[in-house]
């Protein structure tokens, strides 16, 4: 249990083929680069994230919380028409292609979501 926690990826017993390290070496390689590839990507949607503005902060949570423009602009006190703008700008900065994508990335970050259009608890 001890070599899991400290990173081991697979157990070969003695004897072994060179097959099964070369497998195993595979499998720790691939491993290792798909949580490069993870990890790389999270550090660019941080960077991302850093460039909103501070309203643009509080816009997308609740854009991703599935509010419609109207009562996010009046969750922020702001114009329906200002509230598209700051839409618009976090859905460029945050590279999103999509609404659906614009989630994934708010999952992504952890971006707690805190507001739900439904009404009245149905």
């Amino acid at each position: 249990m001890r070599a899991i926690k400290s990173g081991a990826v697979d157990f070969l017993t003695k004897p072994f083929s060179d097959a099964d390290l070369m497998t195993a070496i595979h499998a720790a390689i691939d491993q290792d680069r798909k949580k490069r590839g993870e990890r790389a990507e999270l550090d660019t949607l941080k960077r991302h994230y850093l460039d909103l503005t501070p309203r643009e902060r509080e816009v997308l949570p609740l854009v991703v919380s599935g509010l419609l423009n109207k009562q996010a602009a009046a969750e922020l006190g702001i114009s329906e028409v200002t509230l598209q703008i700051h839409r618009r700008n976090v859905m460029q900065k945050m590279a999103a292609a999509s609404l659906a994508d614009l989630v994934r990335i708010a999952e992504k970050l952890e971006i707690p979501i805190t507001h739900s259009r439904r009404v009245g608890g149905n």
